[in-house]
Formats: C-alpha cells, structure tokens, sequence
C-alpha cells in the first residue's frame, strides 16, 4: 500500500512539472533559417586551402594561421590634426614611423638569407633602383614586429580634428607605391571607406583628388570619414571632389585627365571571408557575384588606364591572395588595353619597393607582375596586392 501512494504522488508531481504545449502553438525550429548548414567563413577557408595552397605551396600553413588570428593596425598620421604630441606619444609605447626608415644597401643580402623575414629569393639590384622617391609627408606607426599591442582610439583637437586613423599598415603602401608629385590630379576610383583617400591627401603635393565609388552607402561613410579628419574649409575648396558613379565609366567621361590613379577594387577581401559572417562574398547567396569578381575587377583596371593622361602612373591593389584578382587582372587589362583601345601599358618594377620595406612586412615570392604583402605572425599585416602601371601612348 505504501508503495501505491508512493508512485501515485510521484506520477501526479512529474505531471504538475509538465507544461503542456496546445499543438497549434507548437513551432518546429526551422535549421536553415537559423544556423547555416555550412557558414560562409568555413566555405571561404576550405576555397582558400584548395586555391591557396597550390598557388603558394609551402608557405600556406604559416600565412593561414596568420589570418585566423588578429590582424595587426597601423596609425596614419593626421597631419591636418593639430593635436600635440601625437607621434611622440606613440613613439613612447614603443610605436616607430615603418614609412621613414631607410633600408641599408647590403640588406638585399640579409633579406634574402633570413627567411623569419620573407621568402623572397631576389637578386641585388643596382644602387639607384633604390633611390626611388616615397613621400616624407606620409607617416604611419606600427609596433614591432611580434608586438601585438593595440592602438587607443585618436583623440580630437580644438576643432574636432582626428590625430590618426587606424588602419592595416600595409594599405598605405599602394598609395606610397603611387608616387604623387606637387601639382598631380589624383583619382581614387574605389574611395570608400576612405583609408587611402586620407593618405593621398597626407601628401600635400596633391593639387586635386577626385574619390569615387559606386555604393551610396559606401560613399556616405568616405565622407563622414573625411568630416573626421580633413578640416571643413579644405572640403568646401575644389581641391577635393567626392562621387558615387560606376567607376568603369569614368575611362571614358574623364579620359586622360589624371597624372595619377590609384585603383582598389572591391575583391573577396580574403581576411574578412575567414573571420566575418556579414558581409561576407562566400555565402551561397553570393556565389555569381564573387565569380565575376575578375571581370569586374579588369573593368575598373580599364577604366582607370583610360582615366591616366600619356606618361601616368595606375596603382592596382587588392586584399586578396588570389591570382586570378591579382596577376591575371593585371595581364588581362594590359592586353585589352592594346587591343580594344589601341593603349600600350607597361608594368614599373617595384622589386626595390618591397626591399625598401621588409623590415615591416612580409613579401611573397616574385611574382609574375606586382608585389604582394602576406600575413605572418610575426608581420600580420595583409593580404595586400599591388602592381604599379605607365600608361605609354
């Protein structure tokens, strides 16, 4: 009898603990909806270990570690900002300008021996090869390398004026790589969010910049960013010109009509696929538009080539690793080029660029055309490609 009484209470309590769920206003978890089958930084990581891993072989490993892990800033000097003490400051946490510092003319030969450095198997170049010019007025400090100290948010000066903008220290370089000179028209074809723009602008031989890029969205942040960093009676002059127009018109609205063109296409932005859910190009949902990545990418290329005037200079960058954004844009815009628009392009060598610079970051080996910045632990800066162009005829 005292074992009825037992499970008759212990039935009736485990049916008072039971809610019961009337079967309309049951709702079955719908997977798809929720949590993606297959998240689009792991689509991006495993294209990029096929890809990757041919195109770069052994070095893959290290470089895929490197861009799972935290990347590495630097602060581009405001110079418009009268902030007191700025680089001083930074100096003082250990911080040094990469940009200022001169390379020795035997570090070819240390370069080349010390594989913590890079991989790059170059041969010594003439003396004067490294005597090309690289703006003074263009500063951004890093912390060494293997530090991986972060930078405090810029402070303001008496006008609202931001000291420094923070951004990955190798972006600077395709602007470096531009060579403005005093009195130069500037385009930025792909402006926003406005890193650059802000560097070309650090270079006061500018005399007009025109920044553009298709987003309106993206356009309106290239102008707030401004806002923040460039005084308001400098904007209010026609030295800079800001539009949101499909860039690959642009080669033929403003032809030859520009001593320098800085092109920064949109591309998978490899750092962003593996880390970042939003936004992110490797979602199934986004598959065409990755796949005409190239195409679109030699449009702008095109574009920026018909915008140079005879003798100009065109930067071409990305932050990918990939070389069919890389290399093979390049080729295929030179050989339209000459075809379709009867335009002979060359390819500057900027072997002396990325010798001048390796004691901050970490080079690929030569590549068929341009430089290319690769993430390292201890240098985890990038990816960043560059390929510098004269426009012939």
């Amino acid at each position: 009898m005292a074992a009825y009484v037992c499970t008759r209470f212990c039935i009736n309590t485990f049916k008072d603990s039971i809610t019961f769920i009337q079967r309309r206003f049951r709702v079955k978890t719908k997977w798809a909806a929720t949590r993606p089958k297959f998240p689009a930084t792991e689509l991006a990581l495993h294209n990029f270990d096929t890809t990757y891993s041919m195109q770069l072989g052994h070095l893959w490993p290290s470089v895929r570690v490197a861009m799972l892990c935290e990347q590495k800033y630097g602060a581009l000097i405001n110079s418009f900002s009268s902030e007191p003490h700025v680089i001083t400051d930074l100096e003082a946490q250990g911080c040094r300008d990469y940009i200022s510092i001169d390379s020795p003319r035997n570090k070819v030969h240390q370069f080349s021996q010390d594989s913590t450095t890079s991989h790059r198997d170059l041969t010594v170049l003439e003396p004067a090869a490294l005597q090309h010019s690289i703006s003074p007025d263009i500063k951004c400090l890093v912390f060494p390398q293997g530090d991986t100290s972060r930078f405090k948010p810029a402070r303001p000066d008496s006008s609202g004026i931001l000291g420094y903008y923070l951004l990955d220290a190798a972006s600077v370089l395709p602007v470096l790589a531009l060579d403005v000179q005093p009195g130069h028209k500037v385009l930025d074809l792909c402006a926003a969010p406005g890193g650059k723009t802000l560097a070309l602008l650090q270079a006061h031989s500018v005399d007009y910049i025109w920044a553009n890029d298709l987003s309106v969205s993206r356009t309106a942040r290239l102008r707030r960013t401004l806002q923040s960093y460039v005084p308001k009676e400098l904007l209010d002059e026609n030295k800079i010109h800001i539009t949101s127009t499909d860039g690959r018109q642009l080669g033929l609205t403003k032809e030859k009509s520009f001593d320098r063109v800085l092109v920064d296409v949109p591309c998978t932005t490899d750092r962003h696929s593996v880390m970042v859910e939003e936004n992110n190009l490797f979602k199934r949902s986004r598959t065409k538009e990755r796949q005409k990545l190239p195409l679109l990418q030699t449009q702008l290329l095109l574009a920026g080539i018909q915008a140079s005037r005879q003798g100009g200079h065109i930067v071409y960058s990305t932050c990918s690793l990939s070389q069919l954004q890389n290399e093979c844009v390049v080729q295929q815009a030179i050989s339209l080029a000459q075809e379709e628009l009867g335009i002979t392009v060359q390819v500057l060598d900027l072997r002396w660029f990325a010798q001048h610079f390796s004691d901050t970051f970490h080079f690929a080996p030569q590549l068929s055309v341009g430089e290319l910045v690769l993430p390292h632990l201890c240098a985890n800066f990038g990816p960043i490609y560059m390929c510098k162009l004269q426009r012939i005829n």
